[in-house]
């Protein structure tokens, strides 16, 4: 019974100093229930045979660090070491420091959303990105929508409804999550009409599946996959011939989409959003949170007419953007009209161009004290050569030369170990295993503090 004695009452704890601390922090009900909890597994251990009076001196601690354990957001920010650049399990873009100061002024404020300012009536969300994305993209409108995967869904829903959609067999996708274009066409209510075969498709193909019934035309930009070898495809230019003699739209879907030439910044070619319209696609669709580098919206761009027939759907409601979203959109396309500095302000353009000779120096800088920290633990840091990648999609066979940190302890499990205690420190970090090393891709590490910071809540097991 002594052992028992040397337990507070839960009445005593909420009153002690701890107590008081956590109450004002985490508030009394859930202080209760955690005090609770923690005095009944003591008492459990106590009538097991532990010390009462041990226990009951780490009552304190262990309350405060059930109670953080469960204030922690499982959204927590982590380190992306990962060599993906765009990871869509990471978030995808980060943005741009003005992208995310109006996203802080949209939540601090009321905004003119949908108010007209100048004629004091009722005024459209859309219009506050319709005239950039019609000035970078060359398109007669636009509108926007939450993501790319909603953008296809409502312009398919919108022209081929109860009709059929014409698509090459090698562009019938699936994207992340099993995610597939036959699915998103099936629920827009279009009926597929698979063209060609899965290498190669001719213009014949789609000229002899076009019939009355043919609502919209549909060409997918395969981002994440390719196939090479004995292939054909028809282009843009010449499908959009094909589907204006016929009188059908021209559905361009660049999955990711880019508003640059990503050449010019020593990258793979992707075919830039301007071009597909310039190509004659009637309509084009594509991500904001991906090479763009904003937040998740899917935009579309093109005819006026279309525009206006998707804009009247219903669905458009239901798929709308935020104030929050628009308000970051906004800032974001706002830095395209100023290319010369976009990459200095524009963070995907800013780590997909850092060269490797930047990243291998940030490496040798951090290895000595990368290691200092681990070696206590059994694991050992050393600089190698790392291939980055874009992610999401785009150019999934292309990497980048990067550098990193290539960590190794004992054992074959030592990787998996390593990667598991990284993952739960307070500021998570994640990398890749690779070849019996838990590798740190340092492409989109900014600041090596952050690193240091994180790896410094290591405590030996």
């Amino acid at each position: 019974m002594s052992g028992f004695r040397a337990l507070p009452s839960v009445d005593q704890f909420l009153l002690s100093d701890t107590g008081k601390a956590l109450v004002d922090q985490h508030g009394r009900a859930r202080v209760l229930a955690v005090a609770r909890q923690r005095l009944d597994a003591a008492r459990e251990a106590i009538r097991a045979g532990d010390d009462g009076a041990a226990l009951a001196q780490a009552l304190p601690r262990q309350v405060a660090e059930t109670l953080a354990l469960e204030a922690r957001s499982r959204l927590c920010p982590v380190l992306n070491l990962t060599g993906t650049v765009l990871h869509t399990n990471l978030g995808r873009a980060i943005l741009a420091q003005e992208a995310m100061q109006a996203a802080v002024n949209a939540m601090a404020n009321p905004l003119a959303l949908e108010f007209d300012l100048d004629g004091g009536g009722r005024g459209q969300r859309d219009d506050h990105l319709r005239g950039l994305l019609c000035e970078l993209t060359g398109a007669e409108d636009a509108t926007i929508v939450n993501n790319n995967a909603a953008a296809v869904l409502i312009a398919l829903n919108t022209l081929g409804q109860g009709r059929e959609a014409i698509v090459s067999r090698g562009e019938l996708i699936e994207i992340g999550g099993a995610f597939r274009m036959p699915d998103i066409m099936a629920r827009a209510g279009a009926r597929l009409v698979e063209v060609g075969t899965t290498n190669r498709t001719h213009p014949r193909d789609y000229e002899s599946a076009i019939t009355p019934d043919t609502g919209v035309i549909l060409k997918v930009h395969t981002s994440n996959y390719r196939i090479e070898g004995f292939t054909a495809e028809v282009q843009a230019p010449q499908l959009s011939a094909i589907a204006r003699q016929a009188g059908v739209p021209l559905l361009n879907d660049l999955g990711s989409g880019s508003l640059v030439d990503l050449s010019a910044y020593g990258l793979r070619r992707e075919p830039t959003v301007a071009e597909a319209v310039a190509e004659g696609a009637d309509l084009v669709t594509f991500s904001g949170d991906k090479l763009l580098g904003g937040p998740q919206a899917g935009f579309i761009v093109g005819r006026r007419d279309l525009i206006a027939a998707i804009n009247k759907n219903p669905l458009k409601r239901a798929l709308r953007l935020d104030k929050i979203r628009i308000s970051a959109l906004e800032a974001t396309l706002r830095l395209y009209l100023d290319p010369d500095r976009l990459i200095e302000r524009l963070p995907t353009l800013r780590m997909l161009t850092r060269v490797k000779a930047d990243i291998a120096a940030q490496a040798a800088r951090l290895q000595p004290r990368v290691q200092a920290l681990l070696e206590p633990l059994g694991y050992a840091a050393s600089v190698a050569d790392c291939e980055s990648q874009i992610g999401s999609g785009a150019l999934p066979v292309d990497t980048i030369p990067s550098a990193g940190l290539r960590l190794t302890g004992p054992g074959g499990d030592a990787p998996d170990r390593l990667s598991a205690r990284l993952r739960a420190l307070p500021m998570p970090v994640i990398g890749h295993i690779r070849d019996g090393a838990l590798v740190l891709d340092l492409r989109c590490l900014g600041d090596d503090a952050q690193l240091i910071e994180a790896l410094e809540a290591l405590e030996a097991p």
